[in-house]
């Protein structure tokens, strides 16, 4: 099957939560969807629903041959991947010290390797083409950093690095690349996408152990809705100049807005000391 109109999006994480949503939304609206799930099987409720438009596909993003395997098999099925959305992840929380290897290194090769081979499979079509959207899901934790998250917020500002890069490398290419930072959504983020360090050290009580308190209290009570964040990709997918960054959800786009101009002020109170280190002719000469 290949599709003929409407553009193709290959969508990962759509077991659930934010990946269902969002790839809902590009069926409602007439497009085609390449939906990943870490569940076995090729049917789903889009399926059912949407019919051909709409097919899954097993993966686990850790798995690079399997990666090399469903982006082959998507383009071969849809003809083509205009839209590549990196869903799939996980949170992890814990304090730095508390977090093992095994659990940290788990965690990059899911929230950041796997992104990066999806998108490394998806990106020779989109330059055959010299055409492109790539949206990547990183956090307002990717922007501001949260204590008892210290692996996660490292993992998501590694994909808002990545994007960044990779923006400028595709650019020119007629690929265009967001980096999509979303506040607390009532998903699974809290629930079953959740994993907690094994190791608990009683001195991280009052900072991480607040935060692992809260975040399990909270679940069911978060302020954004999952459906309308398909939406705001909808919309994003189709603009012209898209932005490099975008907060989702009012939480994320005030504490984003804090940091900035923390980090301006920062710089400015700082500014003698930051500039310090030139040689003195340079300076002289600048």
């Amino acid at each position: 099957m290949t599709s003929d109109s409407g553009r193709v999006w290959l969508v990962t994480g759509c077991d659930s939560g934010m990946g269902h949503h969002i790839a809902e939304t590009a069926l409602k609206n007439g497009d085609s969807v390449a939906a990943t799930i870490l569940a076995k099987g090729d049917t789903g409720p889009l399926s059912e629903k949407y019919g051909n438009r709409c097919r899954y596909y097993h993966l686990d993003v850790r798995d690079t041959a399997m990666v090399k395997e469903v982006v082959a098999r998507a383009e071969r099925d849809f003809g083509r991947i205009d839209v590549l959305m990196n869903n799939a992840g996980y949170g992890l929380h814990g304090a730095l010290e508390e977090t093992a290897e095994d659990e940290y290194r788990r965690l990059f090769d899911v929230n950041v390797f796997g992104l990066s081979e999806v998108t490394r499979a998806a990106l020779p079509g989109m330059r055959a083409r010299r055409a492109g959207r790539i949206i990547n899901t990183a956090s307002l934790a990717g922007f501001a950093g949260k204590m008892g998250l210290a692996f996660y917020c490292a993992s998501k500002f590694a994909v808002a690095g990545l994007s960044e890069a990779l923006a400028a490398e595709v650019g020119p290419l007629g690929i265009k690349v967001t980096v999509i930072e979303p506040g607390s959504f009532r998903t699974e983020f809290a629930g079953t996408s959740l994993a907690g360090a094994r190791d608990i050290i009683d001195d991280y009580a009052d900072t991480g152990g607040i935060f692992r308190k809260g975040i399990v209290a909270k679940n069911g009570l978060q302020p954004n809705d999952p459906a309308k964040l398909g939406d705001v990709i909808w919309t994003l997918s189709n603009i012209e100049n898209p932005p490099m960054h975008l907060p989702i959800g009012e939480d994320s786009l005030l504490e984003l807005l804090g940091k900035l101009e923390a980090t301006r002020k920062d710089a400015e109170q700082w500014r003698e000391l930051s500039s310090s280190t030139y040689f003195d002719d340079v300076k002289a000469s600048a």
